[in-house]
């Protein structure tokens, strides 16, 4: 009892917050019962005195041992946890090094020493005892968050606290494998197409269509097999095949040599045959792997043919191949398909919006003529969309010329007069380009984008519309102009036919697009010029069009004085505080190709926009489209172009110069891989 009313008991009672609130409150409560009891009866009030007396003591006595078990419980516990965090550390499959403020290493757990063998380690500065390591962890020391990262030819989690000072690595090469393996063992889809191999049958004998279906079957099993592919015929040009994506690399690092194998050995047979090819992958669906391909296979189709299209969904394209330039087909059905699929679509229309690309040319404006007169036999009305923006010499006496033609110059239109007037039922008509980032009004195009029709002669790029009614891209043909002429002959002509103004614009863009047809001037074109001509196109008003005034002679002269010509390429950069147009370097970089030697011209200038652009040219044997497709442009495999923001002249200069000397350009890729 003397122990109970001892000082250190009730100081231990009191410092702990759930005993000292306790016994508080029992003993508010005894104090009340005690208060009760004695004003009811003093010998009932002694009664539970006692009785209170002896029931505290056991309370309390009771709440003291439960506070000293859960201390004892407590105690226990962190010495069990302080315990495993020890052997946690000597004994976990994670590796632990910690440095001091002079990067020497201050400890390490075994799991780590064991890479280390016997050698001694601590206090020595981590770069002498493993330099490998010690850069590994240098370049991540800034991470938040592991990263994989490779030491003594195996793959480790790292994970750098830059304050603590303290390196977690954790050997995850067998997951690495795993995954590693998966990614290898993915399945492609890939569509195989000859190009033109039913223009190559025709005439030929049912004993040379076999020998020739049979040759090209053979090779391309050859090479299926030999890449451990799956090939399966599904028609005489159409080929499936399958495989992992392990081979899939392989294919990518030699470039599908099967293009060259096929092209070169049928040329020498006098049946040149060319193979576009879509590949897909990264894609658990089937179904959806099997539409991207087909997708990949539109656009090999579109950019010409004779190359390789590799792609995942959403993923950047990889091309390879497209060297040759598109071949002219010689039959003029596709033209009579396409020509009554766009009758019939303008029959639905209530009415037509055509418009070309940004900064318009003869071949784009020309094209937007006889869309019109083609509506018009139709009995369609067609606007023109026209931006007066930034016009070039031979547009603006093109406009003065349509100033004479009332009924052309009604239908001339501004973007903004364009959205106004356009409903749910009218057609868009997008020519001479494919692509929403150079088209004269994107607003426009977003709102007719589901009532589309595309008529265009360049090859086609990763950009292009989703769903269009109609898309007739033929890189084969001069100009756009030329397939827009080919559609006359199947349209109604009652006294609806082309006048003068319309056919010379139209056969001025064949003239300026062909060079004066000594450049992609196929018979179809000669066939289109004809027509033109005996449509009345006037060949004085040509040359009109064509003159350029003297400010734009001596820029032009000017440019060729600054260029440098190194290994048959010529390079010509413009002055950053001075501005030219477009047509003016165009114009420059085909000059350039006369000079003896140079294949391929290149114009970097500064425009009045102020991006800086890039004209490209070669005679043929030099692919400037892939160049000016890695720095974000396109084009023909002869004529490309570009345009870059937020850099100056001279930094595109070093970038064009890096990619021409980079092993991997287009001129490297004209070398058979061997």
């Amino acid at each position: 009892m003397q122990k109970f009313f001892s000082r250190e008991n009730w100081v231990f009672y009191f410092k702990h917050p759930a005993v000292r609130w306790n016994i508080c409150y029992l003993l508010l409560l005894t104090i009340i019962g005690l208060w009760f009891a004695f004003m009811f009866n003093w010998l009932t009030g002694i009664i539970v005195l006692v009785v209170a007396l002896v029931g505290g003591v056991a309370s309390v006595k009771q709440l003291r041992r439960l506070v000293i078990d859960a201390n004892e419980y407590l105690n226990h516990l962190m010495y069990q946890i302080k315990q495993g965090q020890q052997e946690a550390l000597l004994e976990m499959p994670v590796g632990m090094i910690m440095l001091n403020k002079r990067d020497e290493v201050e400890w390490i757990n075994p799991y780590m020493a064991r890479y280390f063998s016997l050698e001694r380690v601590v206090g020595k500065p981590l770069a002498e005892v493993d330099a490998e390591l010690a850069q590994v962890i240098e370049q991540h020391a800034d991470a938040k968050k592991a990263q994989v990262v490779s030491w003594r030819q195996r793959q480790f989690e790292c994970l750098v606290q830059k304050q603590n000072r303290v390196i977690y690595l954790m050997d995850v090469t067998k997951y690495e494998q795993i995954s590693k393996r998966f990614k290898q063992e993915q399945i492609f889809l890939g569509n195989i197409y000859l190009d033109n191999y039913d223009e190559l049958i025709q005439g030929m004998s049912d004993s040379d269509v076999s020998n020739l279906h049979n040759y090209v079957t053979s090779e391309i099993n050859k090479w299926a097999t030999a890449n451990h592919l799956l090939m399966k015929i599904i028609d005489d040009d159409n080929y499936l095949i399958i495989g992992h994506q392990q081979s899939l690399a392989v294919l990518e690092k030699k470039k599908f040599k099967i293009l060259d194998v096929i092209r070169e050995n049928t040329s020498q047979q006098n049946s040149p045959v060319t193979l576009s090819v879509g590949i897909a992958y990264g894609e658990n669906d089937l179904v959806k792997l099997a539409d991207t391909a087909q997708d990949n296979l539109d656009l090999a189709l579109g950019r010409g043919g004779d190359q390789v299209v590799v792609r995942s969904k959403d993923q950047p394209a990889r091309f390879y191949g497209g060297k040759t330039n598109p071949m002219e087909k010689r039959t003029r059905v596709r033209a009579r398909m396409i020509s009554q699929a766009l009758k019939e679509l303008i029959d639905q229309a209530d009415q037509l919006f055509v418009m070309g690309h940004k900064k318009p040319d003869m071949d784009s404006l020309g094209a937007c003529l006889g869309i019109r007169r083609i509506a018009e036999m139709n009995d369609r009305e067609c606007w023109i969309v026209v931006d007066d923006e930034h016009q070039h010499s031979d547009i603006q006496r093109l406009m003065q010329e349509i100033d004479n033609y009332q009924s052309i110059k009604d239908h001339i239109i501004s973007p903004s007069a364009a959205l106004e007037k356009a409903t749910d039922n009218s057609l868009l008509v997008m020519v001479d380009h494919a692509k929403e980032s150079i088209t004269i009004s994107p607003a426009l195009y977003e709102k007719l984008q589901n009532r589309l029709v595309i008529i265009d002669h360049h090859r086609r790029g990763e950009e292009f519309p989703e769903n269009p009614l109609l898309v007739y891209i033929e890189p084969y043909a001069s100009s756009t102009c030329e397939l827009i002429t080919e559609m006359f002959e199947y349209q109604p002509r009652e006294g609806k036919g082309l006048n003068k103004l319309e056919a010379t614009t139209m056969l001025t863009g064949i003239q300026i697009d062909t060079k004066s047809f000594t450049k992609s001037a196929g018979t179809r074109t000669f066939d289109a010029a004809s027509y033109l001509r005996s449509a009345g196109a006037d060949g004085m008003m040509i040359q009109s069009f064509m003159k350029e005034d003297s400010h734009s002679f001596m820029q032009r002269n000017h440019l060729l004085a600054r260029a440098e010509i190194t290994d048959h390429i010529a390079i010509c950069t413009g002055e950053e505080d001075r501005y030219y147009d477009s047509v003016t370097a165009a114009q420059a970089a085909d000059m350039l190709l006369q000079i003896s030697n140079v294949d391929a011209s290149f114009v970097i200038t500064k425009r009045v926009t102020g991006d800086v652009g890039i004209s490209a040219r070669s005679m043929g044997d030099f692919n400037v489209q892939v160049i000016m497709e890695k720095m974000g442009g396109g084009g023909h495999l002869a004529n490309a172009a570009t345009q870059i923001s937020g850099q100056t002249i001279e930094e595109v200069k070093q970038t064009l110069l890096d990619i021409l000397n980079h092993k991997g350009t287009a001129k490297d890729e004209e070398q058979t891989e061997e």
